[in-house]
């Protein structure tokens, strides 16, 4: 049980960006700042960890050889992905944005032709369930609210599902023998630095310098979700790596952040549990995640970088 329980505290510290997204957006935070403040608060962070286990100059070395390689899928791994998610947040409750995001598990099989490799039709068939589910979320909130609003809760989430993947596997592509997790998020974090200063210089044209509540809840954010998070789902994957089904099950335990993200949401920001088709919709997704899992466990499929 101890990888289990390992991939639920991740799933927790993950569902934490969901909440104070909502929480910063509630308290009139520019989405702009929400994204960008978290690389900027990361950066220190990473320097640090990669720094320990001396493995700076590999960075710095990957980085000065491919400079316009790291800055297109920097850019669209964690600044598309992280802008899109951050800009939903001005338009949907956290744990629409939780859920309709479990689509990134479909995303990147479909992306594999990029890759010269064949789609897995056959195990996307099973993951037919996170897209029913999604849609009856969606569904569940679209009485009173506008296409505009509706259409911006949604599609930023989906391209920030297509982006994520895509930045991800052309790094692991490239760089899997060479770089580790963390020489990698902390390369894509250096290479999407001019996406995120050319966004904060329109955000403070907009609104002026983010306030020191919303600094400090993105410093949450860089520290529980880009940091304690990743660290505690890597581990569990590790200790299960050559054990299919018990990676499976670990796996499986990520789809708690749409729970943990009604929970947080409900303790902190006084919201109403989902009921009716957002419940239904909620339990789909977590089921198809988990059926999901186990068949991609079953090709041993390597873990992506998670939030």
């Amino acid at each position: 049980m101890r990888p289990i329980l390992i991939g639920i505290f991740a799933a927790l510290f993950f569902a934490v960006t969901f909440i104070l997204n909502q929480s910063m957006q509630g308290s009139g935070g520019h989405w702009i700042y929400s994204a960008a403040l978290r690389f900027y608060l990361m950066l220190p962070l990473l320097i640090l960890i990669v720094a320990y286990r001396r493995r700076l100059g590999r960075v710095w070395s990957a980085l000065r050889e491919a400079p316009r390689f790291w800055l297109t899928y920097g850019t669209i791994g964690f600044g598309i992905f992280y802008s899109g998610i951050c800009l939903a947040a001005d338009y949907s409750p956290g744990w629409l944005i939780a859920g309709t995001w479990q689509v990134t598990i479909l995303a990147g099989p479909l992306l594999a032709p990029l890759f010269k490799q064949s789609i897995p039709w056959a195990s996307l068939r099973y993951s037919l369930l996170i897209v029913a589910g999604v849609c009856l979320m969606q569904l569940s909130v679209a009485q009173g609210v506008s296409i505009s609003a509706l259409l911006l809760g949604v599609l930023p989430v989906l391209c920030a599902a297509i982006a994520y993947p895509l930045g991800n596997r052309k790094m692991m592509e490239r760089y899997g023998d060479e770089l580790d997790v963390f020489d990698r998020i902390l390369g894509m974090t250096v290479a999407s630095l001019p996406f995120w200063l050319v966004l904060s210089g329109l955000a403070y044209v907009q609104v002026g310098l983010p306030s020191a509540g919303q600094v400090g809840q993105s410093g949450l954010v860089a520290l529980f979700s880009g940091v304690i998070a990743t660290s505690l789902f890597f581990y569990a994957t590790t200790l299960v790596r050559t054990e299919p089904i018990r990676l499976a099950a670990v796996e499986a335990t990520q789809s708690f952040e749409i729970l943990f993200t009604v929970l947080g949401e409900m303790l902190f920001l006084h919201t109403v549990f989902p009921t009716g088709l957002a419940l239904v919709g909620m339990l789909l997704v977590m089921l198809g995640m988990t059926i999901h899992s186990v068949k991609q466990a079953q090709s041993k499929r390597v873990p992506e970088l998670e939030l």
